[in-house]
């Protein structure tokens, strides 16, 4: 491991907004801060917004930023990706943003019923060939209801058209209300300041002249999700 690597690992572990529960702590266990983010992380009773794979955490920050009556979360397993936006967020002093160090899938070890107002998914992995890992699978928004409020949002950037198409599908299929979706959005005079954040890897796509897909639904809680057929 390099020693830049490293050095970000032992940052991580002085910063008071970072979470990093070993695995043993939350597999099948509830974690301490379960249905206490706002009260006990935060110090306030606003609204929680999560960031599922935020990479950098670049989008994170820019909410925080835009919107501090709100309080944000960004997960991802990657630590030393992650540092990038804790760093700025203990720079900046950011006071409604913290970040969790986990796996998307042992989510609801951290959050509990209706705990989370709304979940953004930024330009994750599209994993073509299994479509139970993607983040808008049946499988991950089974886990999404669990912890999200009632008819709360999920919104999803990507530069991959596969994954919109079968987001926008997916949501179709089970009649989510979809707000709002386009395959170019960009081009499509819905860019406000929210969606004009970009991420490293956005940046990347728009500068290899790729097209950004966004698709934003409601979630609905207690129905059991219908899986697409795979084309």
């Amino acid at each position: 491991m390099g020693k830049k690597k490293l050095q970000r690992f032992a940052e991580m572990e002085t910063f008071n907004h970072v979470i990093q529960p070993s695995f043993d702590e939350v597999f099948k266990k509830d974690y301490q801060l379960k249905g206490k983010w706002c009260k006990d992380f935060f110090k306030n009773e606003n609204p929680l917004i999560l960031e599922l794979g935020c990479g950098k955490g670049e989008y994170t920050v820019g909410l925080a930023k835009q919107n501090q009556e709100i309080n944000f979360i960004g997960i991802d397993i990657k630590g030393a990706r992650m540092w990038r936006g804790a760093k700025t967020a203990d720079t900046d002093e950011i006071q409604n943003v913290g970040f969790l160090r986990t796996r998307v899938d042992l989510i609801n070890s951290f959050f509990a019923d209706e705990e989370v107002s709304e979940i953004w998914i930024t330009f994750p992995d599209p994993q073509p060939k299994k479509y139970y890992k993607r983040l808008t699978s049946t499988r991950f928004l089974g886990y999404y209801q669990k912890l999200i409020a009632n008819d709360g949002y999920v919104n999803l950037k990507t530069d991959n058209v596969d994954l919109y198409a079968y987001t926008k599908e997916l949501a179709e299929l089970n009649d989510l209300k979809i707000a709002i979706f386009t395959d170019d959005l960009y081009s499509s005079g819905l860019v406000d300041d929210i969606l004009s954040i970009k991420t490293f890897y956005e940046q990347q796509f728009l500068d290899q002249g790729k097209p950004i897909h966004y698709i934003k639904f409601k979630l609905e809680k207690n129905f059991n999700l219908e899986e697409p057929e795979e084309k």
